[in-house]
C-alpha cells in the first residue's frame, strides 16, 4: 500500500519537473522510504527538498509512520539508466560488457541504442619498427553493458 503511494507521488513530481529521473526507490518493512533521483543537468539540494517535500506532505504520518531519504547517486555509483549517459559526455567511463570484456574511454556520444567510448593506445607500426598512438572509437549497445561507471581522475 505505502509503496505503491510512493510511486504514484513520484511519478507525480516527475512530470512537473521533467528533468529530474527516478534512479531507484525502495520501501523496507519497517516503513523506511530511500529515494534515489537523478537529473539531466544533475541534482541539487533544492532538488532534493523539492521530491521529499512533494511525498512527505502527502503522506499521513497518524496512519503510516515512516521516515524519508532522497539522495542522488554517489560519484562510484554505476549508471543505471540511459539519460544518465547524456550528462557524462567527455567524461572517463569504464564499461563491463555482458561478455566479460571491460572498456575504459572517454564518453564521445550518446544514441538510442548505446555509446560510444574513445581513447588512444599505441600499436606497432604497419611498416618498420617502433609503435604509433592511434585513436580506437568503440560502440557499445546498451543491452550489451553489463555495469557501467565515471572513472574519478585527480
Amino acid at each position: 500500500m505505502l509503496k505503491e503511494r510512493v510511486e504514484e507521488l513520484l511519478t507525480e513530481v516527475f512530470a512537473e519537473n521533467e528533468s529530474l529521473f527516478l534512479i531507484d526507490f525502495s520501501v523496507s518493512p519497517d516503513n523506511k522510504i530511500k529515494v534515489i533521483i537523478d537529473g539531466d543537468a544533475g541534482v541539487s539540494l533544492n532538488d532534493c527538498i523539492l521530491v521529499s517535500r512533494h511525498v512527505e506532505h502527502q503522506l499521513d504520518r497518524d496512519e503510516t509512520d515512516f521516515s524519508l531519504e532522497v539522495t542522488s547517486p554517489g560519484a562510484a555509483e554505476p549508471i543505471v539508466h540511459p539519460r544518465q549517459y547524456n550528462k557524462n559526455v567527455g567524461r572517463k567511463l569504464q564499461v563491463k560488457t555482458t561478455g566479460g570484456e571491460t572498456v575504459e574511454g572517454n564518453l564521445v556520444a550518446v544514441s538510442e541504442e548505446g555509446v560510444t567510448l574513445e581513447w588512444k593506445q599505441r600499436e606497432p607500426k604497419p611498416v618498420g619498427k617502433g609503435k604509433r598512438t592511434v585513436t580506437i572509437e568503440k560502440e557499445i549497445l546498451f543491452s550489451d553493458i553489463a555495469e557501467a561507471k565515471v572513472m574519478i581522475v585527480f
